[in-house]
Protein backbone atom coordinates (compact mmCIF):
# COMPACT_ATOMS: atom_id res chain seq x y z
CA UNK A 1 0.00 0.00 0.00
CA UNK A 2 1.44 3.34 -0.98
CA UNK A 3 1.91 5.61 1.99
CA UNK A 4 -0.30 6.39 4.95
CA UNK A 5 -2.99 9.04 4.86
CA UNK A 6 -3.81 11.14 7.90
CA UNK A 7 -6.18 9.39 10.23
CA UNK A 8 -7.06 9.29 13.90
CA UNK A 9 -4.21 7.40 15.51
CA UNK A 10 -5.87 7.34 18.93
CA UNK A 11 -6.55 3.79 20.03
CA UNK A 12 -9.17 2.87 22.57
CA UNK A 13 -7.96 2.79 26.16
CA UNK A 14 -7.97 -0.53 27.96
CA UNK A 15 -11.12 -1.08 29.95
CA UNK A 16 -11.43 -2.51 33.45
CA UNK A 17 -14.70 -4.35 33.95
CA UNK A 18 -16.68 -3.12 36.96
CA UNK A 19 -16.47 -5.23 40.08
CA UNK A 20 -18.84 -8.18 40.00
CA UNK A 21 -19.23 -8.11 36.21
CA UNK A 22 -16.82 -10.98 35.67
CA UNK A 23 -14.38 -11.52 32.86
CA UNK A 24 -15.31 -9.93 29.51
CA UNK A 25 -16.42 -12.13 26.62
CA UNK A 26 -13.91 -12.64 23.83
CA UNK A 27 -14.71 -12.86 20.11
CA UNK A 28 -12.22 -14.08 17.54
CA UNK A 29 -12.25 -12.46 14.09
CA UNK A 30 -10.02 -13.57 11.22
CA UNK A 31 -8.60 -11.05 8.75
CA UNK A 32 -7.65 -12.79 5.52
CA UNK A 33 -6.88 -12.21 1.87
CA UNK A 34 -4.14 -12.61 -0.68
CA UNK A 35 -0.54 -11.45 -0.53
CA UNK A 36 -0.09 -7.72 0.12
CA UNK A 37 -3.79 -6.77 0.30
CA UNK A 38 -3.45 -4.84 3.58
CA UNK A 39 -4.17 -7.32 6.36
CA UNK A 40 -1.35 -6.11 8.61
CA UNK A 41 -2.33 -2.49 8.00
CA UNK A 42 -6.00 -3.28 8.75
CA UNK A 43 -5.18 -4.78 12.15
CA UNK A 44 -2.64 -2.09 13.00
CA UNK A 45 -5.17 0.67 12.30
CA UNK A 46 -7.66 -0.56 14.90
CA UNK A 47 -5.72 -2.48 17.55
CA UNK A 48 -5.61 -0.84 20.98
CA UNK A 49 -2.37 -2.69 21.72
CA UNK A 50 0.83 -2.76 19.74
CA UNK A 51 -0.05 -5.41 17.14
CA UNK A 52 1.89 -8.65 17.20
CA UNK A 53 3.22 -9.27 13.72
CA UNK A 54 5.42 -11.97 12.21
CA UNK A 55 6.70 -9.95 9.30
CA UNK A 56 9.89 -11.16 7.63
CA UNK A 57 11.95 -9.39 5.02
CA UNK A 58 11.28 -10.53 1.48
CA UNK A 59 14.39 -12.18 0.08
CA UNK A 60 15.52 -13.66 -3.19
CA UNK A 61 13.69 -16.85 -2.16
CA UNK A 62 10.37 -15.08 -2.75
CA UNK A 63 11.25 -13.96 -6.27
CA UNK A 64 8.93 -15.68 -8.71
CA UNK A 65 6.76 -16.87 -5.80
CA UNK A 66 5.34 -13.67 -4.28
CA UNK A 67 4.17 -11.21 -6.94
CA UNK A 68 5.04 -7.76 -5.61
CA UNK A 69 5.00 -6.05 -9.02
CA UNK A 70 2.13 -3.77 -7.97
CA UNK A 71 3.45 -3.22 -4.46
CA UNK A 72 6.44 -0.91 -4.74
CA UNK A 73 6.69 -0.35 -0.97
CA UNK A 74 6.23 -4.03 -0.04
CA UNK A 75 9.48 -5.27 1.49
CA UNK A 76 8.17 -7.61 4.19
CA UNK A 77 5.60 -10.37 4.34
CA UNK A 78 3.61 -12.08 7.11
CA UNK A 79 4.91 -15.60 7.64
CA UNK A 80 2.69 -16.78 10.52
CA UNK A 81 0.06 -14.36 11.80
CA UNK A 82 -0.83 -10.83 12.81
CA UNK A 83 -2.65 -10.26 16.09
CA UNK A 84 -4.50 -7.30 17.54
CA UNK A 85 -7.17 -6.49 20.11
CA UNK A 86 -10.00 -3.99 20.44
CA UNK A 87 -12.29 -3.53 23.43
CA UNK A 88 -15.83 -2.72 22.31
CA UNK A 89 -17.13 -2.23 25.85
CA UNK A 90 -16.26 -3.56 29.34
CA UNK A 91 -17.97 -6.87 28.54
CA UNK A 92 -16.76 -7.55 24.99
CA UNK A 93 -13.30 -7.81 23.44
CA UNK A 94 -12.46 -8.57 19.81
CA UNK A 95 -9.28 -10.50 19.03
CA UNK A 96 -8.11 -10.08 15.45
CA UNK A 97 -6.00 -12.77 13.78
CA UNK A 98 -4.46 -12.05 10.38
CA UNK A 99 -3.60 -14.98 8.13
CA UNK A 100 -0.50 -15.14 5.93
CA UNK A 101 -1.37 -14.44 2.31
CA UNK A 102 0.74 -16.99 0.49
CA UNK A 103 -0.44 -20.50 -0.38
CA UNK A 104 2.72 -22.04 1.07
CA UNK A 105 1.61 -20.94 4.55
CA UNK A 106 -1.96 -22.24 4.26
CA UNK A 107 -1.21 -25.07 6.72
CA UNK A 108 -1.53 -22.40 9.44
CA UNK A 109 -5.04 -21.36 8.46
CA UNK A 110 -6.97 -24.11 10.23
CA UNK A 111 -5.47 -23.17 13.60
CA UNK A 112 -5.96 -19.45 13.02
CA UNK A 113 -9.61 -19.81 12.00
CA UNK A 114 -10.59 -22.41 14.62
CA UNK A 115 -13.32 -20.92 16.83
CA UNK A 116 -13.63 -17.69 14.82
CA UNK A 117 -16.98 -15.90 14.80
CA UNK A 118 -16.38 -14.70 11.26
CA UNK A 119 -13.84 -13.41 8.76
CA UNK A 120 -13.03 -10.26 6.84
CA UNK A 121 -11.63 -11.07 3.38
CA UNK A 122 -9.68 -8.11 2.03
CA UNK A 123 -9.61 -7.72 -1.75
CA UNK A 124 -7.34 -5.75 -4.06
CA UNK A 125 -9.16 -5.09 -7.35
CA UNK A 126 -5.82 -4.99 -9.20
CA UNK A 127 -5.31 -8.67 -8.28
CA UNK A 128 -8.86 -9.91 -7.81
CA UNK A 129 -7.90 -13.50 -8.63
CA UNK A 130 -5.94 -13.69 -5.36
CA UNK A 131 -9.29 -13.78 -3.55
CA UNK A 132 -10.53 -17.00 -5.14
CA UNK A 133 -8.69 -19.53 -2.95
CA UNK A 134 -9.45 -17.48 0.16
CA UNK A 135 -13.18 -17.37 -0.63
CA UNK A 136 -13.18 -21.08 -1.37
CA UNK A 137 -11.53 -21.81 1.97
CA UNK A 138 -14.05 -19.90 4.10
CA UNK A 139 -17.04 -21.06 2.08
CA UNK A 140 -15.97 -24.70 2.44
CA UNK A 141 -15.54 -24.26 6.21
CA UNK A 142 -18.91 -22.53 6.63
CA UNK A 143 -17.34 -19.45 8.24
CA UNK A 144 -19.43 -16.26 7.93
CA UNK A 145 -17.49 -13.58 6.07
CA UNK A 146 -17.70 -10.32 4.19
CA UNK A 147 -15.48 -8.87 1.49
CA UNK A 148 -13.70 -5.57 2.15
CA UNK A 149 -12.44 -3.94 -1.07
CA UNK A 150 -9.31 -2.08 0.01
CA UNK A 151 -8.69 1.42 -1.32
CA UNK A 152 -5.23 1.56 -2.90
CA UNK A 153 -3.87 4.83 -4.25
CA UNK A 154 -4.05 4.83 -8.02
CA UNK A 155 -6.24 1.72 -8.27
CA UNK A 156 -9.31 1.79 -10.51
CA UNK A 157 -12.61 2.18 -8.68
CA UNK A 158 -15.20 -0.44 -9.59
CA UNK A 159 -18.86 -0.63 -8.72
CA UNK A 160 -19.35 -3.07 -5.86
CA UNK A 161 -21.81 -5.10 -7.94
CA UNK A 162 -19.03 -5.57 -10.50
CA UNK A 163 -16.67 -6.75 -7.76
CA UNK A 164 -19.32 -9.14 -6.46
CA UNK A 165 -19.84 -10.58 -9.93
CA UNK A 166 -16.09 -10.95 -10.49
CA UNK A 167 -15.72 -12.81 -7.19
CA UNK A 168 -18.88 -14.88 -7.63
CA UNK A 169 -20.05 -14.39 -4.05
CA UNK A 170 -23.66 -14.84 -2.99
CA UNK A 171 -25.98 -11.80 -2.69
CA UNK A 172 -26.18 -12.41 1.07
CA UNK A 173 -22.44 -11.77 1.50
CA UNK A 174 -21.67 -8.06 2.09
CA UNK A 175 -19.15 -6.49 -0.29
CA UNK A 176 -17.97 -3.13 1.06
CA UNK A 177 -15.34 -0.50 0.37
CA UNK A 178 -12.62 -0.12 2.99
CA UNK A 179 -9.50 1.94 3.58
CA UNK A 180 -7.31 -0.27 5.77
CA UNK A 181 -5.26 2.79 6.77
CA UNK A 182 -8.21 4.52 8.41
CA UNK A 183 -9.41 3.44 11.82
CA UNK A 184 -12.99 4.61 11.27
CA UNK A 185 -13.24 2.60 8.05
CA UNK A 186 -11.91 -0.55 9.74
CA UNK A 187 -14.42 -0.10 12.59
CA UNK A 188 -17.27 0.03 10.07
CA UNK A 189 -16.10 -3.21 8.47
CA UNK A 190 -15.90 -5.04 11.80
CA UNK A 191 -19.34 -3.74 12.82
CA UNK A 192 -20.77 -4.93 9.48
CA UNK A 193 -19.29 -8.40 10.01
CA UNK A 194 -20.81 -8.74 13.48
CA UNK A 195 -24.16 -7.57 12.08
CA UNK A 196 -23.85 -10.18 9.31
CA UNK A 197 -23.25 -12.96 11.86
CA UNK A 198 -26.22 -11.83 13.99
CA UNK A 199 -28.50 -11.77 10.94
CA UNK A 200 -27.45 -15.30 10.02
CA UNK A 201 -28.17 -16.52 13.53
CA UNK A 202 -31.57 -14.85 13.57
CA UNK A 203 -32.34 -16.48 10.24
CA UNK A 204 -31.38 -19.84 11.67
CA UNK A 205 -28.38 -20.31 9.38
CA UNK A 206 -25.74 -22.47 11.09
CA UNK A 207 -22.65 -20.48 12.14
Amino acid sequence: MSGHSDYDEHHDEDYDAPAGMGAPSAIKIVISGGFGVGKTTFIGSISEIEPLTTEAAMTEHSVGVDDASLLDSKHTTTVALDFGRITLDPTLILYLFGTPGQDRFDFLWDDLTDGALGAVIIADTRRIEDCYPVLEYFESHGTPFLVAVNDFDGADIFDLDEVREALGVRPSVPVLYCDARRRDSVKEILAALIEQVLLQRQAGTPV
